[in-house]
């Protein structure tokens, strides 16, 4: 079996093929003068190779060993895709010139092109052919896949046009294309695939898509059935998962800024960038509607809603705790030591602070006012996250030092000690809805689940869940744990109850 490649070059042969075995060369392939951006293989006898790439060209290779045969100078623009019908009797290009041409496989002489009648707006990024070599798909920078018939004479003719709803903007732009069986698929730039059916090509087109950037925090809706969560990355794109289901659509926020801090109910969204803003944003299906913000006075390191009154928040900046009333802020309590994250109660009634010193300080809180109550020394660095158990019993902190620790809320001493497990700094962690486990993600790229009516060497270890760290964890039940990670993926994993 021979493989061909193709690419910059990097100061080495721009083009390649090889054995898939023993990686011996089987040609030389000159004749390109820049980037190669596509190549493929005549998968009949006598084989061929083609190419085409940023210098305008495609090039025409007969062989085994292959040889430059000719160069193709028919388009004006950057030829972007270049493929051989499953039988071997026509290749056809695409290029940001617009065009669609075809080839005779055997001897790489035109023989036709896509009709002007109904063609693309803009540039052709991809095209792939129907198995039995009669029709072929292609996709376009003007946001539109196209279905062409191909005659035996070379031309093409329109056949349909498929839309892909989208977001709106470049992200919408498609990208690429696979004819696979009867599925029609699609990709856009913003990464969401559309799978069409060729047999059934005014059937809705089923839609998924996945983060292009480090996801960094999940969010679940309590109280929805089948569980449904948010996740969020850096680069400002919140997505909806579905139980059972995987990807639920993408939601669409007026102002699309990054996000470093999120918290979600079924209602609303509450967010911070980089901008010393929070903003509330209310929900309704896919789409989002006009946000309130309120400036809490400093870049804020953690969001918490009090999920028995919603519209109460905590926030915290560096050097201050926040108190919200929905978009107003009705307290700031200044700090002399440096905030590094913190949570509030449920019912709004108790907020833990946690710091650069590793400490950990309870507060009251009664209406406006904030007040120190207890502190807490466990910790041998700066806490980076903390969260109270689903039955307000236990609260569990996690620094940056490795160590994670449960405490008993009423006593306040350690419930469970000895979460010393990770090798790196803790990220995230997240409480099963029964209150009997409790799960860490780590820079290490392992989550770990700790049951803390047992000693924490009987933990389970997901080691690799995530290549790059694990950036947020949630319990979608007592039996399965979702993490998101470095590797901009979302991994939804099943517990063995032991």
């Amino acid at each position: 079996m021979r493989i061909v490649v193709s690419g910059d070059g990097k100061g080495k042969s721009l083009v390649r093929a090889f054995m898939w075995d023993s990686g011996s060369t089987v040609g030389e392939f000159d004749g390109h003068s820049k980037r190669v951006l596509s190549c493929d293989f005549k998968p009949t006898r006598p084989f061929r190779i083609v190419t085409c790439g940023e210098d305008f060209l495609a090039n025409y290779y007969e062989g085994p060993p292959f040889k430059f045969k000719h160069s193709i100078r028919d388009h004006t623009n950057f030829v972007n895709c270049i493929r051989y019908s499953p039988d071997g009797t026509k290749f056809i290009t695409v290029s940001s010139d617009k065009k669609g041409l075809i080839y005779d496989g055997k001897t790489g002489d035109k023989i036709g092109e896509l009709s002007s009648e109904g063609s693309h707006t803009g540039s052709i990024y991809a095209v792939s052919w129907s198995p039995d070599s009669k029709q072929v798909l292609t996709v376009s920078a003007d946001k539109t896949a196209k279905v062409w018939d191909i005659s035996e004479d070379g031309s093409g003719t329109l056949n349909r046009t498929l839309v892909c709803t989208g977001i709106g903007g470049v992200d919408d732009m498609l990208v690429g294309c696979l004819w696979q069986n009867d599925n029609l698929v699609t990709i856009s730039l913003g990464g969401t695939f559309n799978v069409f059916s060729a047999s059934n090509p005014d059937k809705e087109p089923v839609s998924f898509a996945g983060h292009l950037k480090t996801a960094s925090a999940l969010a679940l809706f309590p109280q929805s059935n089948p569980r449904t969560m948010l996740s969020t990355s850096y680069d400002g794109v919140i997505l909806k998962w579905i139980q059972g289901v995987g990807y639920g659509g993408r939601l669409i926020r007026k102002n699309n800024t990054q996000i470093k801090c999120f918290v979600a109910t079924e209602e609303e969204l509450i967010t911070s960038g980089y901008d010393n803003k929070v903003f509330r944003i209310p929900v309704n299906g896919d789409q989002c509607g006009d946000a309130e913000s309120a400036d809490v006075g400093g870049q804020p390191n953690a969001l918490n809603i009090a999920l028995q009154q919603p519209e109460f928040a905590l926030v915290t900046t560096d050097s201050a705790i926040v108190l919200l009333n929905k978009s107003n802020v009705t307290s700031t309590t200044k700090v002399s030591y440096t905030i590094t994250s913190s949570a509030v109660s449920p019912d709004g009634t108790e907020a833990i602070v946690g710091a650069q010193d590793g400490k950990l300080r309870i507060y009251s809180i009664s209406g406006d006012t904030v007040t120190e109550e207890a502190v807490l020394e466990k910790h041998r660095g700066p806490i980076t996250t903390i969260h109270y158990s689903p039955d307000v019993s236990m609260f569990c902190s996690a620094d940056s030092n490795r160590e994670a620790v449960a405490w008993d809320r009423a006593t306040r001493e350690v419930k469970l000690k000895n979460m010393l497990f990770h090798t790196a700094r803790v990220n995230c962690l997240a409480w099963s809805p029964d209150s009997r486990f409790v799960a860490t993600g780590s820079l290490d790229t392992c989550a770990i689940i700790y049951d803390v009516d047992k000693p924490a060497a009987s933990r389970t270890t997901i080691k690799g869940a995530h290549l790059g760290g694990v950036h947020g964890i949630s319990f979608a039940d007592n039996d399965t744990l979702v993490t998101a990670g470095e590797d901009a993926c979302i991994r939804v994993w099943k517990l063995a109850q032991q």
